[in-house]
């Protein structure tokens, strides 16, 4: 196990940023997240924690050792990539034993180690086959023994399940976490999808052009977003926003559509008006309540057991939550309700916090 630290590091191809003077530290077990859309830099800083890359400034730290000029193979990390990268003429034994024969390790350690491996991510029975003859997620169970196997000091897992069907990847899912509780290994994970890193991780770095928009825990980042971007990118479907115009700084009061709200806030506006955030699950509905502003329905999307609605508000749409035994259908005039401990509140210049 291990303790990464990220000291003002920076990655730059030629003129293009793509790391802007990170700072962080990944504690030693934990399982941490590099969550982003593509392009924000976050495979870049896997590839610079592994050694893959260079940093082109800052320094990189294991356990307090700075690591930017060693090797990959002197930093002791395991990689799983989203290809799997298994070797199509070896076995599922000697693909997970790989390293060990590097390693020069003896026939019989060999043998115990692949055989605890493969017991611990349900392959025993596979042993003998090809990755040819393996389903996606057998073929990166596989891939996920062969880095086990070294009993590395981090693993770093760069998007390994979004070549799986959507019911694979909620099972790998439940397979990592399960992993990480018996493994006490540090895991780095990196990937653009927010309902994997919310599931798996202890902490979360949302990243944006390079740049870390929030790092904490999932439910923080969930119920205080820093800014309008992690706001936004977090939860499906995205958080609704409006604007609104200040009518009080004491109590803090909010105006839109005709209604004033009061929703929390840890610091003062700074403008005349705001912009406000709030999640769909969080918009009450009622179809009884006549003193609650009214929407129309314009189109609604089943979902299981619930149904997600897309609604006007005079001049404003939102996005909200229902139960099918509503029975809500297009063109209905619904009543909502906005809590103001659930509304979060914006500086429309900035998009930070309020």
């Amino acid at each position: 196990m291990a303790e990464i630290r990220l000291e003002r590091v920076k990655k730059a191809f030629g003129d293009e940023v793509v790391v802007r003077g990170i700072d962080l530290t990944v504690r030693d077990g934990e399982f941490f997240t590099f969550l982003g859309p593509s392009g924000c830099g976050k495979s870049t800083i896997l590839n610079m924690i592994t050694g893959l890359e260079p940093v082109t400034d800052g320094n990189i730290y294991f356990d307090g050792i700075m690591v930017n000029d060693l090797s990959p193979k002197d930093r002791d990390v395991a990689m799983v990539f989203q290809s799997y990268a298994l070797y199509p003429h070896m076995t599922v034994y000697e693909n997970i034993a790989f390293p060990l024969k590097m390693k020069k390790a003896d026939k019989e350690t060999i043998r115990r180690e692949v055989e605890k491996v493969a017991s611990v991510l349900g392959l025993g029975e596979l042993l003998r086959r090809r990755p040819k003859e393996l389903s996606g997620g057998q073929r990166q169970r596989v891939a996920l023994g062969r880095a086990i196997v070294r009993k590395p000091k981090v693993f770093l897992m760069d998007e390994p399940l979004s070549n799986l069907d959507a019911r694979l990847r909620v099972e790998m899912r439940a397979e990592l976490k399960r992993l990480h509780r018996e493994l006490k290994t540090t895991i780095i994970y990196v990937t653009h999808d927010q309902a994997e890193a919310m599931g798996l991780s202890e902490r979360i770095a949302v990243l944006n052009r390079g740049e870390i928009q929030q790092c904490a825990t999932p439910l923080e980042i969930y119920a205080r977003p820093a800014n309008t971007f992690v706001a936004g990118f977090i939860g499906s479907p995205p958080m609704n926003f409006f604007e609104a115009d200040v009518v009080s700084t004491s109590p803090f009061q909010v105006a839109c559509n005709g209604i004033v709200l009061e929703p929390t806030v840890s610091r003062p506006a700074a403008t005349d008006t705001v912009l406000l955030g709030i999640r769909p699950e969080d918009i009450l509905i009622s179809t009884e309540e006549e003193t609650a502003p009214e929407a129309y329905v314009e189109l609604v999307e089943l979902e299981g057991s619930t149904v997600w609605l897309d609604m006007r508000w005079q001049g404003v749409r939102l996005k909200g939550k229902a139960s099918v035994e509503e029975g809500i259908t297009a063109g209905d005039k619904l009543r909502i309700e906005m809590p103001g401990r659930k509304i979060h509140v914006f500086d429309p210049e900035t998009g930070k916090r309020l």
